[in-house]
């Protein structure tokens, strides 16, 4: 098991969780055991019939195939079709989830619309979720059945030249599976219908009342976190936060901008303001957006609507300069520029959050770099995912981060489409659907 750490003022890396001794004899004990840890307060109480219960679980479905429900993408723009698939057995260094919750992003919509490059049909898509174990391959270690889980789709394998660099979150072991919509061991697919492969998608598949995902993408987070909340922390939310703290580096003080008030710019505000930033301007066409953005630390509001002048000099006239940092968080190359060319002379720093459709090029005068300010970029916020989710989760538990707070519907699976509608229309947040409905 993990020892989960108390959170700290910045997020921990892989030395700061402990690893405990996995109980060796096949009966459980008579009586409550504590876990002891000193990075554990209190201890964890492991109850004879949770482990007997769990070995159980394995033991029902273990190799066999699993036919449940999932949505599947046929095509682009078409609407998922929710219907019963098989879910093969994991194979070596792989692990089979029960999906409880997962929530639509705007990234699985914009590879449903056909604008990602990478986008494959027929898939599964979905990628911020939460379950628990129901089977491991061979070789597999770190997780074992009845764990829970939040899949992520960055992984992080530990050995790689990436993830050894302490330089990156990114991860190389796995993508060049991932990426083309297969497994690594075999370079096929663990879903079907009716004996015809169906591609996963970012590794994660979460639309789908079982998955099968690549261990070293499996973060195992504190048992009693409420699952249909902290699955949000597998996309979104960690995304806005980890762009702040991991990297912009957001300092006490500073002026900050954040082009876009979804969920992904708001966990930006929410971070800005965490860091003790003294101006949130949050920037949106929708000022209906405004009263909720206020909870989440927005300061001022500005709609590019409202002025003849471009928005990079609008907010430059209102900052004295230009901000200190600046989040894109839409996906639009053009306020990408502007977000750049907003920042201040010297220092400013501009992090691109948001994914633009395929094709799309940034553009700025060489200029505005030359002069000193920054352009970055960041994927899932800079997290290490498997070290770093379960922190994440141990704040929301201590009521250091919000999580509920993004949450605006939630449905059943076979809502999906009409989940979809309401992301694409821009009157939700965060949905979450109820896989077991």
């Amino acid at each position: 098991n993990l020892a989960y750490p108390k959170p700290t003022a910045s997020p921990p890396g892989p030395a700061h969780f402990t690893k405990l001794k996995t109980p060796t004899t096949a009966s459980p004990p008579a009586a409550l055991v504590p876990v002891q840890s000193t990075s554990l307060s209190p201890p964890l109480l492991l109850r004879p019939q949770a482990q007997r219960k769990r070995s159980a679980m394995a033991s029902s479905t273990q190799g066999q195939v699993i036919t449940c429900k999932a949505a599947v993408a046929y095509e682009a723009n078409k609407p998922l079709v929710v219907e019963d698939v098989q879910v093969a057995p994991p194979q070596a260094g792989e692990v089979r989830i029960k999906i409880l919750s997962t929530a639509l992003c705007h990234t699985d919509y914009y590879t449903w619309s056909g604008k990602d490059p990478e986008g494959l049909f027929p898939c599964i898509l979905g990628h911020e979720a939460a379950g628990i174990v129901e089977s491991v391959g061979e070789g597999v270690t770190d997780v074992q059945p009845g764990d829970h889980v939040i899949p992520c789709y960055q992984a992080e394998c530990k050995d790689c030249k990436m993830c050894n660099s302490g330089k990156t979150n990114l991860c190389g072991k796995v993508r060049g599976a991932t990426g083309v919509g297969v497994m690594m061991s075999d370079r096929k697919s663990r879903f079907s219908v009716n004996g015809k492969p169906i591609y996963h998608f970012m590794g994660t598949s979460t639309f789908s009342q079982y998955t099968v995902v690549h261990d070293v993408s499996v973060a195992k987070i504190n048992p009693q976190a409420p699952l249909d909340k902290v699955c949000l922390l597998g996309c979104g939310v960690s995304t806005g936060l980890g762009a702040v703290w991991n990297t912009a580096k957001v300092e006490a003080g500073s002026i900050v901008a954040v082009f876009g008030l979804g969920t992904v710019g708001l966990a930006v505000a929410e971070g800005a303001k965490s860091a003790g930033a003294s101006r949130i301007i949050g920037i949106d066409i929708d000022t209906k957006k405004f009263d909720v953005a206020k909870n989440f630390g927005v300061t001022e509001f500005v709609n590019p609507k409202d002025h003849d002048k471009p928005i990079q000099q609008v907010l430059v006239d209102l900052t004295d300069g230009g901000v200190d940092y600046s989040f894109e968080c839409i996906g639009n190359v053009s306020i990408m520029r502007a977000a750049l060319e907003c920042c201040h002379k010297g220092w400013g720093t501009s992090v691109v959050v948001g994914v633009a459709a395929s094709g799309q090029e940034i553009a700025t005068r060489p200029f505005q770099l030359v002069t000193g300010r920054v352009w970055k970029g960041t994927a899932f916020g800079g997290f290490k995912s498997r070290s770093q989710v379960p922190w994440l989760v141990e704040k929301y538990m201590n009521k250091e981060i919000k999580v509920d707070e993004y949450i605006t519907h939630n449905m059943n699976l076979t809502d999906i489409n009409k989940a979809f509608d309401l992301l694409h229309e821009g009157g939700c947040l965060r949905c979450v659907l109820a896989m077991e409905h």
